[in-house]
């Protein structure tokens, strides 16, 4: 049972062809075959006619097509791999369909069978020199809170002024609704990853029985329940990340933008008022978005910048360059389960730079190595930030690759 309440290229162009024959004895290019026909010498210094220019400039063309060829393959041969399926995709689990990591499910079940502990999350937390920073931050925007205008998305609204009052217009219920304050009772939080761990874990039961379920964009659960679950509290969200299926919105009490430019606003509010974009609103959304999600306005959210903001000073603090930092969905929604919930649990965590073959999401067959094209995250850094938290006492990491 679901609870609802709880690149720049180098161009070689080839101006001069040798005339020598090669080392591994190949045919000569055109150019060089006729140089090898003795000439005589005022043949060398006649006037350049209308036939020799237009084979001279031909083949410059073939060269250029020839070197775009080559340097296309070159990225092709780099970059393609990670995204192939793999060639041997572990089942993770052995012959009787067991869990691969008996210990950590079992240490999330006994987890589970245990009362709730209130305030845990912010008693194991105190010892982190940084832990004000990551408290008593506001969840969700709304019209009595304020929202800093100093800097522009995702880490402010800067800009977006007059597509947030639209779509705060469009929200019956912009703030934190009763369902997920923490007075007067002990909630339990799970984030759910999009990491290859968690293929195998048959941690979908356990994960089912948390009190509020935080997933992220497009992850899917249908036809994963066995180990990812199938019920969602929260999704957090960016229009270009949303799921496409109406099916994986099944079980799920709440949507939650994170703002990452104005557009995105009036993606939301054309969302909820059933009155589709422009075709020219549309173009500025770097994949295809969505018409229509199947939910009520009233579960609709958007995400208050000061999570990805604050999120993203904790990071700094392990980042090896300074200045202002975008912190991945995964990071940010950690830092907003904190907000909500007294015990805070983490699966589907971790990526193994290690084992570049491996398995990068629980949903599909692409290597690790994938990760090393994006430059937009730090992803080191949150591995750090997360780890710090787990030693700390202050979340679990169920799937153990953290």
């Amino acid at each position: 049972m679901c609870n609802p309440g709880g690149s720049t290229g180098t161009m070689v162009t080839m101006t001069h062809l040798s005339v020598e024959d090669p080392d591994d004895g190949s045919p000569l290019l055109p150019e060089a075959a006729e140089a090898e026909t003795p000439t005589p010498v005022f043949h060398r210094q006649r006037r350049v006619t209308k036939t020799d220019s237009k084979d001279f400039f031909l083949s410059r063309r073939e060269n250029l097509a020839f070197s775009l060829v080559l340097l296309i393959g070159c990225y092709s041969a780099i970059l393609i791999p990670a995204y192939l399926p793999l060639d041997k995709v572990d089942d993770l689990s052995d012959d009787y369909g067991n869990p691969k990591d008996l210990g950590l499910f079992n240490r999330s079940a006994s987890l589970l069978s245990g009362p709730c502990q209130p305030q845990w999350c912010l008693n194991h937390l105190k010892p982190l020199s940084y832990s004000a920073g990551l408290l008593d931050i506001p969840v969700f925007v709304q019209q009595d809170r304020p929202v800093s205008k100093d800097l522009s998305p995702p880490l402010g609204l800067q800009g977006s002024e007059e597509y947030l009052a639209l779509a705060l217009a469009s929200l019956p219920q912009p703030g934190l609704p009763p369902s997920l304050r923490r007075e007067g009772s002990c909630r339990r939080c799970v984030v759910v990853g999009s990491g290859g761990v968690l293929h195998g874990s048959h941690l979908g039961s356990h994960i089912d029985q948390y009190d509020i379920i935080i997933r992220l964009n497009n992850a899917p659960v249908l036809g994963f329940e066995r180990d990812a679950g199938s019920c969602t509290t929260i999704r957090l969200l960016y229009p270009e990340g949303a799921p496409h299926s109406a099916d994986e919105y099944k079980n799920t009490t709440m949507v939650a933008l994170v703002v990452f430019k104005s557009l995105d606003l009036a993606w939301l509010t054309s969302v909820i008022t059933k009155q589709p974009l422009s075709f020219w609103s549309k173009l500025w959304f770097w994949r295809e978005v969505v018409d229509d999600i199947p939910l009520r306005a009233e579960n609709f959210r958007i995400l208050h910048p000061e999570i990805m903001h604050k999120t993203g000073q904790v990071l700094q603090k392990y980042a090896l360059k300074q200045g202002h930092m975008v912190p991945t969905l995964g990071a940010s929604a950690v830092v907003m389960a904190l907000q909500l919930c007294d015990q805070v649990s983490l699966a589907g965590f971790g990526y193994d730079m290690q084992h570049p073959e491996a398995r990068l999401h629980y949903y599909e067959a692409i290597h690790m190595d994938a990760m090393k094209a994006q430059v937009v995250h730090d992803v080191s850094a949150e591995k750090l930030f997360l780890r710090d938290l787990v030693a700390a006492g202050a979340v679990t990491d169920l799937t153990g690759a953290l």
